[in-house]
């Protein structure tokens, strides 16, 4: 049975729509090796509708900068949610119907982790609410956004038990929590 982790970056005022602003000037070193550690030790991505569409048209020109992180982007099999897509590219299968229901089958297949890309959309309340995830990994970092989306917006308290932490060098903190169980 595979496990889903999702990760997400988020700043300390639980913002986490622009990424694009605050994480490149922290990417290098410790961060950027635990990254690229968690991609290529599972077996897939899941992504909703969103974060897929974006990653999709990006990633593949990104092999030059990238270098084997991009090519194992570029590479692994997707997994997308998504009620309105009815093609894919970029390695892709798509998860109609149930999202739930296809979770949950996606989950007892044979194989790894699948990790989950994109965090903050209906996808990522939807798999918090049914209780898919396994396991987060937030990575905290040192910035106030001041607006934009925030992290599980509209979510019902959900209680967490920490595992572990990472405090990296340059003040990011990585954070991972389990769903407590009943």
């Amino acid at each position: 049975m595979s496990r889903i982790i999702e990760q997400a970056v988020v700043t300390l005022d639980g913002q986490i729509s622009t990424p694009q602003d605050w994480l490149p000037t922290r990417w290098a070193g410790e961060f950027e090796q635990l990254s690229k550690d968690l991609l290529f030790s599972v077996d897939a991505l899941l992504y909703g509708r969103v974060t897929y569409e974006n990653h999709a048209e990006v990633w593949p020109t990104l092999e030059e900068a990238f270098g084997d992180y991009a090519v194992r982007m570029n590479t692994i099999p997707k997994y997308v949610a998504s009620r309105t897509l009815t093609e894919m590219k970029w390695n892709a299968t798509l998860l109609g119907g149930d999202v739930v229901d296809a979770v949950r089958k996606l989950k007892e297949q044979p194989g790894g982790d699948i990790l989950k890309v994109g965090t903050g959309g209906s996808f990522s309340r939807t798999l918090l609410e049914h209780r898919l995830v396994d396991e987060y990994l937030f990575w905290l970092f040192p910035v106030i956004a001041g607006s934009g989306e925030r992290l599980y917006d509209g979510i019902d308290t959900t209680d967490f038990d920490l595992i572990d932490v990472k405090r990296l060098d340059n003040g990011i903190l990585g954070l991972t929590y389990v769903p407590v169980t009943s």
